[in-house]
């Protein structure tokens, strides 16, 4: 089994409620965060649309995270997941380097970095993730890449212009995309 989430940038409204609901369930004060909404704009007057991007580790299964840690402090988990194990860490901030989707932050206040765990304590409770769960527009899910692909159906991608490509990480995401999030011509904006 390999877990990963899905996301509709057709629904996203970038209200951050994942993102909020990510910090304080990880008691993250200003600062890190590990689900970040970000919003794009494309094309040019009078044909100008724009969509946003909910993103966070992706657990990739070529995680480059895994392979720069000197120490194991990152590892897969069984269920294909990619676990931090803080204790571990060193803080050498080599897998903030290595993570092309900066999906990784150093936590000042814990001394070590950080990153989304897919909530695994949570999961273990059998409850769902928290960003899934608070997600006001449902636009993200998450759970085995499988069911994910077969609940949502085709024209599924883990490529977006404003990604690198998924060739080089094999990310474990799924994105319905707006039309306007395929377009090369993109711009990143204040939400």
């Amino acid at each position: 089994m390999a877990l990963g989430f899905y996301l509709d940038t057709n629904k996203c409204i970038g209200c951050r409620t994942c993102h909020i609901t990510c910090k304080d369930l990880r008691g993250l004060g200003l600062g890190p965060v590990f689900r970040k909404v970000r919003a794009f704009e494309t094309g040019a007057y009078p044909d100008v649309d724009g969509f946003r991007y909910c993103g966070s580790c992706n657990h990739c299964e070529n995680a480059l995270c895994v392979t720069a840690c000197p120490v194991n402090a990152l590892s897969y988990a069984a269920d294909g997941t990619v676990q931090l194990d803080a204790d571990t860490c060193i803080a050498c901030k080599a897998c903030i380097t290595a993570c092309p989707y900066g999906a990784i932050e150093f936590v000042e206040e814990w001394g070590v970095a950080g990153k989304c765990d897919s909530c695994k304590s949570l999961r273990e409770a059998g409850s769902n993730t928290a960003c899934v769960d608070s997600c006001v527009m449902r636009c993200l899910d998450f759970g085995d890449m499988a069911a994910l692909q077969a609940k949502y159906g085709p024209g599924l991608t883990s490529d977006l212009p404003i990604l690198p490509a998924s060739s080089r990480t094999r990310p474990r995401l799924l994105i319905k995309a707006k039309a306007s999030a395929l377009r090369a011509d993109f711009r990143e904006v204040e939400i």
